[in-house]
């Protein structure tokens, strides 16, 4: 492997010849590349179709198609639009044949071509382009040169060549990948088109029809494989995707304002991103009550699916008595035997409630028409339809079918211990139901506090009445932190389309985070999902993993800890702060707390003098005297979500908010009170092994009180 510089002299086999420096030519080409890029965008600008379209409404729906594309144009400044280039011995497609003439690509985030239409950039999403992630020594994919591009502020700085077709040449490892992987971080999340893994590549390019679910430890660039697998879905099957639609499902409002520039930057513009309380989130209801992580824990429960399925059902009342329906001078009359009998088939059908409702009313029109053609009459569809919508059968649709609002049950089953009872009844013992129910019932479904669980609740009942809208694709992260019931709602939205799961089960932080993938696909209804595992850690330093990984034993027996690629000598800093053990549970009391606050100003003041983000993570309760600390010290911080710049780089992170998110260096707050923050043990310390795993360079931990037992022995 060959790197260059702007000042390097050597050549390319591919670029001898010319008479310029190979690294004037790759400017050049990055020049017209830029300008191309341009005319591409200005050719949309200028389109005019007041001329194409038959009315005001083809009008809109084009210019918001058009304005889309001229965003998708968009040339980043600070964005690469190239990133490697890749030699074929041969034209891809042509047989090898002896003498066959190669072809030369340039790979980049979106298609360039020029006035001619002859390709100066090629997607990175192409086939053509795949060989740029995984050729190597040993499978070269007639690839004679792959050519990496280092950039400093936007310009093309450097170059470095493989010759993977070359048996002279020993595989090396990448200097401009690593430093690519490296490179500090100051804003919302990049994507990784330039250094996606062999590995990450195979799952980024999997097929739209199965689905997949990748267990990743921190920093195997999980996040970022399912984004970029969304962006290749959107590429391989854009006009599928386009009518059925895309969603990006995060835990937090705080995690989807990291992530969401990374699809914009790939010319992506028409995904949704949403939290699961956003799907939920319907009819004008909100959340505005918690609660108690035991009484949590029973309404995720899957098994309250079929509680609120007995509840939904037990609204169907067999009739007593039979049905007169008048047409004309006619009376036609419908046993109540008969209506049983279709009433007991529509429940065996086990149809949605609703749509079995509506075809209670056409069965029973259906029946009438039979007795119309026994008598000699000759009705069509329209009798029949105007049978069902007489006063009578509606009368009677609603005595035994009545309609059923999701939010009135779930309001019923919470409030009422007898109706609750009745439906739960060998399915939830008697301290589960009443954990359930409100210690004051409300009066209305408007006056209720509804808890996020209870919304969720809700969402199931209502789909049990009308089926959910289901999603061509939906990606799923930090699945591990989903309750059985929520991944039911998840998976309400792509019972048609695919799924592409990520999380890591070592750091599920809720009380009912799942212990299984199988388990947690099973309630997605994806079983036969394909689980893919990354392990080899691309961000995290080895020294920072290996010290989070000694919690693994205690949180996730038997999963495989992940071996980091990076080694950073003194990346890692465990700094005890001496003070008076005088506080609960073995903290620090006022005295020592306060001790301890100075003490970490102090180590987010060295931090700040490295390049990069810096986030001071702590126990949710540290967080207002963390904050009034840095205030007085003159040091402003950010809040999780909001966008760190090169002037304000500090952001003040509670632990419940850290999972998905990344800095170059992290202060990290008394890990004893981190895990005391939680309702037990475990979930504490998988709280802590999130918290310890979110820095990119370094990490210093600073602690009063004793290490939790589980961390081991104190570093050398």
């Amino acid at each position: 492997m060959s790197a260059h510089a702007p000042e390097a002299g050597s050549e390319a086999a591919s670029d001898a010849g010319s008479g310029a420096h190979p690294l004037a030519r790759e400017q050049a080409h990055l020049t017209a590349s830029r300008a191309a890029l341009r005319a591409m965008r200005e050719d949309v600008e200028a389109l005019d179709i007041r001329d194409v379209t038959a009315n005001w409404v083809n009008a809109i729906v084009l210019q918001a198609q058009i304005d889309d594309r001229i965003k998708a144009l968009a040339d980043l400044a600070h964005t690469p639009l190239f990133f490697g280039r890749l030699n074929y011995l041969h034209a891809p497609g042509a047989e090898l044949a002896e003498g066959a003439e190669g072809e030369q690509f340039y790979i980049g985030r979106r298609h360039v071509h020029d006035a001619d239409g002859d390709p100066m950039v090629i997607d990175w999403r192409a086939p053509v382009s795949q060989p740029f992630y995984r050729a190597s020594k040993n499978d070269p994919q007639d690839i004679a040169l792959r050519r990496r591009f280092g950039y400093t502020g936007g310009e093309l700085t450097a170059y470095e060549d493989e010759h993977l077709s070359d048996p002279a040449e020993a595989a090396a490892v990448s200097k401009l990948l690593q430093q690519e992987i490296e490179r500090p971080r100051v804003g919302p999340m990049r994507d990784i088109v330039a250094t996606i893994q062999p590995e990450q590549d195979e799952i980024v390019r999997s097929g739209l029809s199965g689905s997949v679910c990748v267990q990743g430890g921190p920093g195997t660039g999980k996040t970022a494989v399912g984004l970029h697998r969304v962006a290749y879905l959107l590429y391989a099957h854009r006009e599928r995707l386009a009518r059925t639609g895309t969603l990006v499902i995060g835990p937090n409002r705080s995690f989807l304002h990291y992530i969401e520039q990374v699809l914009p930057a790939l010319g992506e513009l028409e995904v949704k991103q949403a939290t699961v309380e956003d799907l939920v989130t319907q009819g004008g209801l909100e959340v505005r009550g918690a609660d108690a992580a035991a009484t949590a824990v029973v309404k995720g429960d899957a098994r309250m699916a079929q509680v609120l399925r007995r509840a939904v059902r037990s609204h169907v009342t067999p009739p007593a008595e039979p049905l007169m329906v008048v047409r004309g001078s006619r009376r036609w009359r419908v046993p109540a035997y008969e209506l049983e009998e279709i009433v007991k088939e529509l429940l065996d059908r086990d149809i949605r409630y609703g749509a079995a409702r509506d075809a209670l009313s056409q069965r029973i029109a259906h029946t009438v028409l039979v007795r119309m053609e026994q008598a000699g009459e000759a009705p069509d569809d329209r009798v029949q339809d105007a049978v069902a919508r007489s006063a009578a059968v509606k009368a009677a649709v609603k005595t035994m079918w009545p309609a059923v609002d999701p939010a009135k049950l779930v309001l019923r089953l919470l409030s009422e211990p007898e109706f609750l009872a009745a439906h739960a009844e060998g399915v939830l013992s008697e301290e589960e139901q009443r954990l359930l129910l409100w210690p004051k019932p409300y009066r209305s479904v408007k006056s209720a506090k509804w808890s996020s669980a209870d919304l969720v609740l809700i969402d199931e009942a209502a789909d049990l009445v009308e089926r959910t809208h289901s999603l061509g694709h939906v990606v799923l992260d930090e699945a591990q932190d989903l309750s059985p019931m929520q991944y039911r709602a998840v998976g309400r939205r792509c019972t048609t389309g695919s799924a592409t799961v990520l999380g890591d089960l070592a750091q599920g932080t809720t009380p009912w985070a799942t212990r299984s993938w199988d388990e947690a696909l099973a309630h997605l209804g994806k079983p036969e999902a394909v689980l893919e595992e990354l392990t080899a850690g691309f961000r995290v330093p080895r020294e920072v993993i290996a010290y989070a990984s000694r919690l693994l034993p205690s949180i996730s027996p038997g999963l495989a800890p992940v071996s980091s690629v990076r080694e950073t000598p003194g990346s890692l800093v465990v700094s005890p702060v001496t003070v008076e053990p005088d506080g609960p549970d073995g903290l620090a009391g006022p005295n020592g707390q306060a001790r301890l606050t100075a003490s970490v100003v102090e180590a987010c003041r060295a931090a700040l003098a490295h390049e990069g983000s810096i986030g001071l993570i702590a126990a949710d309760a540290r967080i207002p005297e963390l904050a009034k600390a840095l205030e007085a010290a003159g040091m402003a911080h950010l809040s999780p979500g909001e966008e760190t710049t090169a002037q304000s780089r500090l952001t003040l992170v509670p632990a419940s908010l850290a999972k998905g998110l990344e800095y170059d260096y992290v202060v990290l707050d008394e890990p004893a009170a981190i895990v005391s923050g939680e309702p037990d043990e475990r979930t504490g310390l998988r709280r802590l092994y999130v918290c310890l795993t979110r820095a990119v360079s370094g990490l210093h931990v600073l602690h009063a009180a004793a290490l939790p037992a589980a961390l081991g022995p104190a570093l050398p």
